[in-house]
């Protein structure tokens, strides 16, 4: 007896540590009928590769002598490969604790070349703190679609650099000053020395940004840099008015620092939950000029960057298609993938991911709809996209007159509450 209780016991031990090596799967399986339309999986299998590449023209105003920056990125792309054996992405939540997702993605498949197909290019561009696939939901959903979707390591700002229970801050100025930066440079990377120029588009490219991403994108696409010393001031705690006057000039450029203004690539943004638009730290005369058709995300509700902040960057942007999706009582985690079951412990890692009132699947299955149609839309002039862009006020179908309104486009009858979508149009 006692023989097989030992046996048991090992079998259990064993069964246990080779369970926590599986990687864990943090989506349901879904009947298409209460998802988006757009949410679907694309016609293409997807193949995914991690790369260390390096900016070796990086500038940096406040370190002259640093004019190198690396950085590791994720590349989801269509794949002619026919493997059923997925891979796994390994991260781990801001207080250490590592994790591994189950990916729907073959990792370093072949890239499909030869199928007379340009593929756009997406980037994809995490907060603070966050890492290159946080988002990849949206990565591999757009990959299936017939994009190369990249997700930045931004360095000095991801979990793994920054030990967020002690020095919070720590990487904070360096994502201020190279988060747009860092989306350019991964853009000019990838159409002229990778090895997926062959296959994609090089006059097209999207933008999707989250939080300090949201931020950098801003920027990149045209919005300009306003800060002031009152500005840093607000941001560190420092009384020293001449350095805090040395680091707003050289925070303030315009369209990632590029001389010749924005880049004509950008043809869309997808920007989630920005920060900066609370402290008014761009210019409105500058954000009055973007010509890029930009989707705001934000919750109502949120307590990180304010949702008056992302309406206030939302008015301010006027020219261009800007439309302000609000998910109504949401805080600010409405970009990432759902918590993995590392992040449960404590508060430190799960308030990274879980929204009180929303679920986190939900938002990120809507998240997969709407960026689709702003890409195919803008980037690939699908005008079938558009409409499902075109959708305005209340999702909520509160029946007038006794008669329930039909839902949103794309969505199933009762599958479409919480939300508002405006325009801003000229």
């Amino acid at each position: 007896m006692r023989s097989f209780l030992l046996i048991f016991a090992l079998a259990f031990f064993t069964s246990s540590i080779f369970a926590q090596d599986v990687p864990e799967q943090l989506f349901s399986s879904l009947p298409d009928d209460v998802t988006p339309a757009l949410s679907e999986r694309g016609k293409y299998a997807v193949g995914v590769k991690t790369i260390a590449i390096i900016n070796d023209k990086h500038v940096n105003a406040l370190k002259p002598a640093e004019n190198t920056r690396p950085l590791t990125v994720e590349v989801w792309y269509p794949s002619n490969t026919t493997s059923s054996e997925t891979t796994q992405y390994d991260n781990q939540t801001r207080s250490g604790v590592k994790f591994s997702i189950e990916a729907n993605a073959i990792r370093d498949a072949a890239l499909l070349n030869n199928s007379g197909t340009k593929f756009p290019v997406v980037v994809l561009s995490h907060g603070y703190t966050g890492y290159r696939t946080i988002m990849f939901h949206i990565g591999e959903h757009l990959a299936s679609h017939g994009y190369i979707a990249i997700g930045i390591d931004h360095t000095d700002s991801t979990n793994t650099d920054i030990d967020f229970a002690n020095d919070a801050g720590a990487g904070f100025l360096s994502t201020l000053m190279n988060r747009a930066k860092d989306q350019q440079f991964v853009l000019d990377w990838v159409t002229s020395e990778s090895e997926f120029a062959v296959a994609l588009d090089p006059d097209n490219a999207g933008l999707v940004g989250y939080s300090m991403g949201g931020y950098g994108a801003v920027n990149t696409i045209g919005g300009c840099y306003a800060f002031t010393s009152q500005h840093v001031n607000a941001i560190s705690g420092s009384n020293d008015a001449i350095s805090n006057d040395a680091i707003a000039g050289a925070l303030n450029n315009c369209a990632a620092g590029r001389k010749e203004g924005e880049d004509p690539r950008w043809k869309a943004a997808v920007v989630m939950a920005p920060w900066g638009g609370q402290l008014k730290i761009f210019s409105s005369q500058s954000l009055a000029k973007i010509k890029v058709p930009t989707l705001y995300m934000s919750g109502d509700f949120d307590d990180i960057v304010g949702y008056e902040g992302v309406r206030w960057l939302f008015n301010e942007h006027k020219p261009s298609r800007a439309l302000l999706l609000t998910y109504h009582h949401a805080r600010h985690n409405i970009g990432p993938h759902p918590a993995p079951k590392a992040a449960y412990k404590n508060e430190l890692d799960i308030g990274h991911y879980r929204e009180p009132s929303w679920d986190s699947e939900t938002l990120a299955i809507i998240n997969q709809h709407f960026t689709l149609a702003m890409m195919d839309c803008n980037v690939k002039n699908i005008s079938t996209a558009c409409e499902y862009l075109a959708v305005r006020g209340s999702s909520n179908q509160i029946p007038v007159d006794g008669i329930r309104p039909e839902p949103w486009k794309g969505f199933d009858d009762r599958y479409s509450t919480g939300m508002t979508m405006e325009a801003n149009t000229p």
